[in-house]
Order: C-alpha cells, then sequence, then structure tokens
C-alpha cells in the first residue's frame, strides 16, 4: 500500500510503539520483528514503512523529553507525527512525565514565583579567587 498514512493505521503503529515501551520500562522481553510482523498483516504496510514510522514516534517521544525505545534511531518529525503522538497522549495521559504534563496543564503550584538566581562572579581562568574575594 502506498501513499499517505491513514488515522486507523497511525493509531496502531502508536498504540503499538508503547505496547513495545511499556515492555522495555518494564523490563519484559519483546521482539520488535514480531511486532511490526503483526503490523503488517493488520496494517498492510512494508516492513521499513513501520520501522521507519517506529523512528518518527521516537524522535516525537523523545522530543517531548520522555523515554524511547532503544533501537530506533530518532528520524524525521512531522506536523503529522506530532499530531498523531498528541491524539493518543489525549487519551493515555498517564503516560508523560510530571514534566510534560506540567507543559500541557500546569497546576496552581507550578505557578509559583520561582526563587531568586544568585550570580555571583564569573569563575576566573585560573582557578583562582575573583581579585576581589582575595585576602590582603
Amino acid at each position: 500500500m502506498a501513499g499517505d498514512w491513514s488515522d486507523e493505521q497511525n493509531d496502531a503503529i502508536v498504540a503499538d510503539y508503547f505496547a513495545m515501551l511499556a515492555d522495555d520500562i518494564a523490563g519484559r522481553p519483546y521482539s520488535k520483528a514480531e511486532h511490526s510482523r503483526l503490523l503488517q498483516e493488520m496494517i498492510d504496510r512494508p516492513r521499513g514503512s513501520i520501522e521507519y514510522k517506529h523512528q518518527n514516534i521516537n524522535a516525537v517521544h523523545k522530543g517531548l523529553g520522555e523515554g524511547w525505545i532503544p533501537g530506533y534511531k530518532p528520524a524525521f518529525i512531522s506536523k503529522r507525527h506530532s499530531s498523531m503522538m498528541v491524539r493518543w497522549l489525549d487519551l493515555h495521559p498517564d503516560w508523560l512525565a510530571p514534566a510534560a504534563q506540567m507543559v500541557m496543564e500546569p497546576s496552581p503550584s507550578a505557578l509559583r514565583d520561582e526563587a531568586m538566581l544568585w550570580i555571583g562572579s564569573p569563575p576566573t581562568h585560573s582557578n583562582a579567587p575573583p581579585p576581589h574575594s582575595r585576602a590582603s
């Protein structure tokens, strides 16, 4: 099958990605090849196309600051890849790390004033104290 991926195909591959990620996080063995074979039958896409789409999904997930599946080198991200991930994550918000959830929907405690940042003298090249703090 050639052409754009349908929403149903995208939803299936994203669900499959998170099934593998769940196994990976839990330390359970899984076979990427077996997942690919099952997807090939289910969505009528070739192995290479499925593998590349997993790389796209990995890139989006990595871009969210989340863990990602080793072995799928993160690849190109398009608006469509992002939207398919957002659609899936909207239905499964428990997958987002707390920091990413705050970005999407900040809690009242996240809106408190930040602590003041102290900035001191810059370090010297000689690894010695700055001139004004040396003892005379």
